[in-house]
């Protein structure tokens, strides 16, 4: 009986997160919800009381497949700078494949503020690119000759640029590749020269510095962007 409330738990968590990005969280209803989760609307009530228990709970879902993500990137030997990386082309993954992450950022964004909703997607992102950064600092991935605000600035910028890159509605290819030209680009800015070799830009398992990274795109060819999101 257990297993089957978690089942029902998890399901209804990830219906959620489905209607909460497709939707936003003002738009999405319980009933809704439900009918996506495929379960009454008494189930629902009973594992969350209202919409704003569900959306923490969308939100938590979002932290552990973050924190779940940096701890395995860590924890196969990549360097700190690596790691961090890595962990913005599995945010580009995430934001197409699994709706807790971009709902996750809808939430924080469309709920500011409000008392029962205590997480925020954004400040534990950042916290974790910052952790990253810092760790990067630390043993030496960095340029010494560049105010450390303006690393951490930058990056910032880009990791959650990355985020409403997502909601362009460009292809899935192009959004991965798009990824790894910004770091193909910021890396001569953050790293010491001749320490770029040991680093991929590239999306994981694919190559290192996808050819078009090579020279800049030409105006005549930029993609036109949709206005739906991903």
């Amino acid at each position: 009986m257990q297993d089957r409330s978690e089942r029902t738990r998890r399901k209804l968590v990830h219906a959620g997160a489905e209607m909460f990005h497709r939707n936003g969280y003002a738009n999405a209803t319980l009933g809704e919800i439900a009918a996506f989760a495929g379960v009454t609307k008494g189930a629902l009530y009973f594992h969350f009381a209202s919409k704003d228990e569900l959306a923490e709970a969308v939100q938590l879902r979002g932290c552990e497949l973050l924190y779940e993500s940096v701890r395995e990137l860590r924890a196969s030997g990549l360097s700190p700078l690596q790691t961090l990386i890595n962990t913005t082309h599995w945010l580009a993954i995430n934001l197409c494949e699994e709706p807790a992450i971009p709902a996750s950022f809808r939430i924080t964004k469309e709920c500011a503020g409000l008392p029962t909703l205590a997480t925020d997607f954004y400040r534990i992102w950042l916290a974790e690119i910052y952790e990253l950064l810092r760790q990067a600092r630390d043993t030496g991935e960095l340029r010494a000759d560049v105010h450390w605000e303006s690393i951490e600035s930058l990056v910032a910028a880009v990791a959650c640029g990355i985020e409403a890159l997502a909601g362009t509605g460009m292809p899935y290819a192009e959004f991965q590749l798009r990824v790894s030209w910004l770091w193909s680009l910021l890396m001569p800015c953050l790293v010491p020269e001749g320490a770029q070799e040991g680093l991929r830009a590239g999306t994981p398992g694919l190559d290192p510095l996808p050819r078009a990274v090579e020279a800049p795109l030409d105006h005549r060819h930029r993609p036109e962007f949709s206005s739906s999101t991903v």
